[in-house]
């Protein structure tokens, strides 16, 4: 006997609302090594254009099956070598739909360590436990007395009743569906409740001294905050169970009844009054700090899951953020005894100039400062300052602003978010990148580049590092790595990237390359020169048929030797966009002619899809991809984003007046709201109540890490320094 494996592709297919045949194909498309980013692109006719969310939700629900179907042979076959399987048990086993289930029924089979259940068996009360429940007539210590051994070590009636008793707690406490019933109830009727270790210590913790919640309504972010408190000793946090109601449902299913019907009454015999005692023990012994556990850890995983989502689409939207192209840039690191470090780099991100001054606090050389920074911007005609808003930032703002009013030549900053600039500055990949710069040094060229290409520069950064999201590392830290690379991944590839100028740390996030290829690339490309074609991939080592197809379509090279090698067409379907060209009246290099563009695109506005499609012997999806790609070749869809705010002068928090309207970037989001960079030295918060004037239901679906936004000021407290925003009632860009 074996347990059958299921139907995924149906189970799937069912749960995400998708055709059977979508996922049958999807789930061939990833056995046989295919990226996710290269299926949802470039095998649209496979999957019916199946998007990278349901391409990533048939895979990790895949994945789960399969490992729960593992865990099910596994079961099967520890209770089979006990010779204990029966075809009620091989259903149960079979019918199982989550890991808790399946460990609920095997619970029973389980190696167990000394029980009080398992020593009163040793002492042959098995057969005084199964009396209880099937006669229990007549009276009860007298037929316990019959068990009175003094080899087996039962002393006495009352001795051989408890032990007896056990046994049957035991059984009540391992039946599968008790538990399942138990968990079920407590979620639905339960609450959490939390006070605090110490009431009289001051602590964040404070609104959760005294607190309680249903647990059905209890947010993701204040399961995560409780948990965290009670991590570092501060809350102690319990579940607050329906007892009554759990005791009830445990005495029906458990006590004999006077038939086999479901809801037959229970048959009362003089045992009945110790079996409900029992059942009690049950509860209150063994299944109830089971089942609390197992709540917790279902709230915290659905709350990890929910923080995982929000950082993840915080991430992605951080990732996407417009470039500033054509500038040269001014990195600054603000700090104060070190002295602030800055950073001049060119359009390309290449290094000009580095240089330290000191213009805050405790030197407050201003004027020094002014000469250095003003020679820097003179000498290398400095168009933009990026300053990173960490420490010191805001003095450091108050000097800029002031620098810019006295400059002859018009010239602008922005505020640059540094989180996890010092990491990168002390990774290794920092010091083989500048290993004649310190710290502090490479960590200003990296806010002067952030600006100028957010996507290349913060791929060299432990995503978890990139400060945006909520109680991040609260959270399974393999799940949020995994999660957080699979959105690295889906940014570059949805961009491309330049074969030549690309560094390694972000092509190995192009689809299919490994970190180890990556390097090949780069190092193939400093021993040879730019790559002049795609073709020319296939000479780098490491570098299969396999590699080439899945990551070919992602990289770009503009102003090489083929037009289509800097557009997303995949080079598998080069010839059908030859003939395409070819039937329009146009060649390949048209398109990359400025002169041939306009009318080219006009030429694609009267395609046939449908029927040039066949003619060609291409899919619908791909020729429309295609003909998308030539109309807008080398096309970066983060420009068509709004770019940063850019400032000239510094706003306090003194300047600020209930009712001003002002414009500001979204710096992150959370559950209940969203913080925006307004030009004060905190962000405001504009709580999910302000965020419109519509019910909604939460932040991410209204604004997005980088978004351009106006507000309202709320309200403001100069003393605490916190600013109260709306957008009720405020006309957005669209």
């Amino acid at each position: 006997m074996a347990i059958a494996a299921p139907d995924f592709a149906q189970v799937i297919g069912g749960e995400l609302q998708l055709r059977r045949g979508q996922v049958e194909k999807t789930i061939a498309l990833l056995d046989e090594g295919n990226t996710i980013p290269f299926i949802a692109r470039y095998r649209k006719e496979m999957t019916g254009e199946l998007d990278e969310n349901q391409l990533r939700a048939i895979q990790e629900r895949l994945t789960a099956l399969r490992n729960l179907h593992s865990r099910r042979e596994e079961v099967f076959r520890l209770i089979d070598e006990q010779e204990k399987m029966t075809p009620e048990l091989e259903a149960a086993i079979q019918q199982a739909k989550n890991l808790t289930e399946l460990e609920d029924i095997y619970r029973p089979y389980r190696p167990k360590r000394k029980t009080r259940a398992s020593v009163a068996r040793e002492k042959g009360l098995e057969p005084l436990a199964l009396w209880l429940t099937q006669d229990g007539r007549g009276d009860v210590l007298e037929q316990a007395a019959q068990y009175i051994s003094e080899e087996k070590g039962v002393s006495s009636a009352e001795e051989a009743l408890q032990g007896a008793l056990d046994i049957f707690a035991e059984e009540v406490a391992d039946d599968a569906e008790n538990r399942k019933r138990v968990r079920e109830l407590t979620l639905k009727q339960g609450a959490i409740v939390s006070k605090a270790a110490a009431p009289s210590v001051e602590s964040v913790y404070e609104a959760y001294y005294e607190y309680e919640e249903p647990l059905g309504k209890v947010p993701p972010h204040r399961i995560l905050a409780m948990n965290r408190g009670e991590r570092e000793e501060i809350l102690k946090i319990s579940i607050k169970a329906p007892v009554d109601d759990i005791l009830s449902l445990l005495q029906k299913r458990a006590l004999p009844k006077k038939d086999d019907r479901p809801d037959a009454a229970v048959s009362q015999t003089e045992a009945t009054p110790y079996l409900i005692e029992a059942i009690q023990d049950a509860y209150k012994r063994l299944i109830a700090p089971a089942v609390e556990r197992e709540v917790r850890a279902i709230l915290t995983e659905k709350a990890e899951e929910q923080a995982i989502v929000v950082f993840s689409g915080n991430l992605r939207q951080l990732l996407l953020q417009p470039p500033v192209r054509g500038k040269v840039v001014m990195g600054v690191d603000p700090a104060y005894r070190t002295g602030c470090k800055v950073a001049v780099v060119d359009e390309t991100g290449k290094v000009l100039d580095i240089a330290v001054t000191y213009p805050t606090p405790p030197q407050n050389k201003v004027e020094e400062a002014k000469k250095i920074l003003t020679a820097l911007i003179t000498k290398h005609a400095v168009n933009v300052i990026a300053i990173g808003n960490g420490t010191a930032s805001r003095e450091t703002e108050q000097f800029i602003a002031d620098l810019i009013k006295e400059l002859p030549q018009e010239i602008v900053y922005v505020i640059v978010s540094e989180a996890g600039a010092s990491v990168y500055s002390a990774s290794k990949l920092a010091g083989e990148e500048f290993p004649n710069l310190d710290v502090a040094e490479r960590s200003a060229i990296s806010i002067a580049r952030r600006l100028q290409d957010p996507l290349a520069e913060l791929v060299k950064i432990d995503p978890k590092s990139v400060g945006v999201g909520q109680y991040q590392h609260d959270v399974s830290q393999k799940r949020l790595e995994e999660q957080l690379a699979y959105v690295v991944e889906s940014a570059v590839n949805s961009v491309g990237v330049d074969l030549n100028t690309a560094s390694p740390s972000l092509l190995s996030y192009v689809s299919g390359l490994s970190s180890t290829v990556a390097k090949g690339i780069v190092t193939f490309r400093e021993k040879n020169g730019k790559f002049k074609t795609r073709k020319q991939l296939s000479d780098v080592p490491r570098l299969g048929p396999k590699t080439f197809e899945q990551a070919a379509g992602f990289l770009r090279i503009p102003n090489g030797g083929y037009s289509l090698d800097n557009t997303p067409i995949h080079p598998e379907s080069y010839k059908a966009a030859e003939s395409l060209l070819q039937k329009l009246g146009f060649t390949v290099d048209a398109v990359n002619d400025p002169h041939q563009r306009e009318s080219l695109k006009q030429a694609l506005q009267n395609v046939d899809v449908n029927s040039t499609a066949e003619q060609l012997g291409v899919g619908v999806p791909t020729l429309r991809d295609i003909m998308e790609a030539l109309r807008k070749p080398g096309r970066d869809p983060r420009e068509e984003l709004e770019p940063p705010v850019f400032r000239t002068d510094v706003l306090k928090i003194e300047d600020l007046a209930e009712g001003m309207i002002l414009k500001g970037t979204v710096r992150n989001v959370v559950d209940f709201g969203a913080f925006v960079d307004i030009g004060l030295k905190n962000d405001g918060l504009v709580h999910i109540s302000e965020l419109s004037g519509r019910y909604v239901r939460h932040p991410m679906d209204v604004v997005s890490v980088g978004d351009i936004v106006d507000v309202r000021v709320k309200s403001v407290d100069v003393n605490k320094g916190r600013v109260g925003l709306s957008m009720k009632g405020i006309q957005q860009k669209a």
